[in-house]
Order: C-alpha cells, then sequence, then structure tokens
C-alpha cells in the first residue's frame, strides 16, 4: 500500500474562513484551517495525516534549533474559470526541493506525499482558494530536523509540513534596491543555492540597514570580488539592456528560481531575446549612463515580478524610466498567469490539474 492510499483527515471544528478579508489579503497574513504533517525516523517516513493547523511540540534540544538543518519551499495554486484547481509547476518546486534537501543532509520527501499529499490537502481546503482575480493559494512546505539532542549531528529523525495561504500581491510599488557590497548572501560551494532557513536569517541585517538608509532590498554581489551581480532578496535579478533581457546565470550561490525559469522559457516563445550570463556591476553602472537599461526587475514565485525603479550604486541613485504595459517584465507576466490561470494554451505541461 502506497503511503498516500488512505491519508487520514481531522478536520477542524470551527473554520477561520469567515475572518478572512479577500480584498485585503496582503501576503503571508492568512493560514487555511489545516496542514499536512508526516514524520521521519528509523530510515522511514511514517504515513502522512491531514490534521487542523495548529502548534506543535518540539523539545528546546531539537536539532534545527542549534545546527540549521531546516528547507523550505513556497508555490502556489490558482481557481481556474471552470472551477478547478491548478498547481503550477509543482513537479519543479519538488525537484528543486530535493536538491535543497540534498545538501542540507536530509532525507528526500517522497513524491507521493509531497504531490498527492498537497493535492489531497488544497481539496480539504479549496474554499479558501476563490476564483477572484489576483488571488492565489500560497503553499509552504517545510523539512526541519526534529531529533531531540543537542550534540553535533546530522538528525536521525525529521519532520514535514505543509500549510497554505491565501495570499494578493507582494509588492504593492516598485522597489528601491540598495548594490550590497560590503556583506554576502552566500559565497562559491556555499548554500546559496538551497532554500534552507539560514539563507534567508543570514540575509536580514544587510537588509535592515538597506532599509533603513531608505531601500527595500538589497541587489546581492558575489562574494569574492563584490563585482557581478548575483539575486535581490528573496527573487532572481533581471534587467532589459539595449533590448535584451539579460539575468545572472544560476549558480551555487543563486538560488535557480521556477518563475525566472518560466519567465525565460516564455521569453523564447514570444522571441524576445535573452541571454542568461555574468552581469557586472560597472555594466550596470555603464548602462544607466548611456541610457541604455530600461528595465529591472525581481523574479519569484511570491511576487512573479517586482519592478525595480531606483538602483544604488557606489553612493549614487540611478533610475528606471516610467514602466508601461509594453515592458518586457509585463508581458512575459501577462503571459504566465494566462497559462496558469487555464486561459491560454499550456504547451509545456506546467499545469497540475484537479
Amino acid at each position: 500500500m502506497e503511503l498516500t492510499d488512505e491519508i487520514k483527515v481531522q478536520r477542524t471544528t470551527k473554520s477561520k474562513l469567515p475572518e478572512v478579508d479577500f480584498n485585503k489579503l496582503g501576503f503571508g497574513n492568512y493560514v487555511s484551517d489545516h496542514m499536512l504533517i508526516c514524520n521521519y525516523a528509523k530510515g522511514q517516513w511514517e504515513a502522512p495525516r491531514i490534521i487542523p493547523f495548529g502548534e506543535i511540540t518540539v523539545s528546546p534540544t531539537t536539532l534545527a534549533f542549534h545546527y540549521g538543518q531546516s528547507v523550505f519551499e513556497g508555490l502556489k495554486a490558482f481557481r481556474l474559470e471552470d472551477g478547478r484547481i491548478n498547481l503550477f509547476r509543482v513537479q519543479k518546486h519538488y525537484e528543486r526541493m530535493l536538491r535543497s534537501l540534498d545538501r542540507m543532509c536530509m532525507p528526500g520527501i517522497p513524491e507521493e506525499i509531497f504531490v498527492d499529499g498537497l493535492r489531497r490537502l488544497i481539496e480539504v481546503d479549496k474554499d479558501w482558494l476563490p476564483a477572484q482575480p489576483g488571488v492565489s493559494l500560497y503553499i509552504r512546505p517545510l523539512m526541519f530536523a526534529s531529533e531531540a539532542k543537542y550534540g553535533v549531528k546530522i538528525s536521525d529523525e525529521y519532520c514535514f509540513i505543509m500549510f497554505t495561504g491565501p495570499v494578493g500581491p507582494y509588492f504593492s510599488q516598485p522597489l528601491r534596491l540598495k548594490v550590497e557590497t560590503e556583506y554576502t548572501r552566500a559565497a562559491k560551494g556555499g548554500t546559496g543555492s538551497a532554500k534552507c532557513a539560514g539563507n534567508y536569517g543570514g540575509a536580514f541585517y544587510p537588509t535592515q540597514k538597506a532599509k533603513e538608509a531608505g531601500y527595500d532590498q538589497v541587489l546581492w554581489t558575489d562574494a569574492r570580488e563584490n563585482k557581478y551581480i548575483e539575486e535581490s532578496g528573496m527573487m532572481n535579478a533581471m534587467f532589459v539592456i539595449d533590448g535584451i533581457l539579460v539575468t545572472p546565470p544560476t549558480s551555487d550561490s543563486i538560488l535557480a528560481g521556477v518563475t525566472r525559469d518560466s519567465l525565460l522559457t516564455l521569453a523564447a516563445d514570444l522571441g524576445i531575446p535573452y541571454e542568461a550570463r555574468p552581469i557586472s556591476v560597472a555594466e550596470i553602472e555603464n548602462a544607466f549612463r548611456h541610457n541604455t537599461i530600461t528595465e529591472a526587475f525581481g523574479a519569484g514565485t511570491a511576487a512573479v515580478v517586482a519592478p525595480i525603479s531606483t538602483i544604488h550604486l557606489n553612493g549614487i541613485d540611478h533610475h528606471l524610466p516610467a514602466y508601461n504595459d509594453n515592458a518586457i517584465m509585463f508581458r512575459l507576466k501577462n503571459k504566465m498567469e494566462a497559462i496558469r490561470k487555464g486561459q491560454e494554451e499550456d504547451k509545456h505541461g506546467w499545469n497540475f490539474l484537479f
């Protein structure tokens, strides 16, 4: 019998859905009624179960607290016009989570638990995903080392959890970014390509300093020379220079964004020239000097595309021209949204419908 043949469901006795204002969702403010939980011990996964969302009990000696074995993912589901639900690029997100888990010496979650369990969880909380424009269901799978020991070791026990929540747009205004040349997010050979919790915690301090200086996020540069652009906060960075869409190549210090991959694929479909290559800080400065940079934006699951209005380089604020609906970023975003909402053909097989 497969682990997910009969996922036991304990339904909540009181839904929180009436408390949700779907016109003022924000991002991360609401959590749906249920969560999936599955434990790993003695070298094998137990059967997953769905229970009411709530607190879990762990020991203060839980290894994840001390040594950082914690990995998460982020993906979205959408309500189609015919009422069906679409999990967008679920296989790509699953594969990325496996790579992150492998980098952190954590056991891979079986595909049946990740995909089938997620589908069942959304079916239980399907009312949390209306067909309202601009609303999606954000999904957060996470795994942490749950063994209760404090000696330095790779954990032998893990807890896998998935929960969901309705969200609206992540950013409401174009972003002001500061190119970071003192602090680094990740170095060659490190965990930059893994979606592990420590990467985000380590980025908080320089991001906070940037916000205190009047910026929204930092634009990271490479750890060796601070010479090349890497990524922005929780997003991949993209630019339009001389009419070409340019983005840094993925590496062991840059997260391989699923949205990034989707946008580049759609650029090819639309005949938009693009390049995945190193982009130096000097090139960005020169592009501003000669007015050849016309767009800059972040790309990620939460934001999809986040327009950038200002980039601070070497003490100078450089401003991007105003964007209109014909901007490359919006053409790509609209194309992707039409596919995942079932309004255009899904010729790449990205949609998982049920």
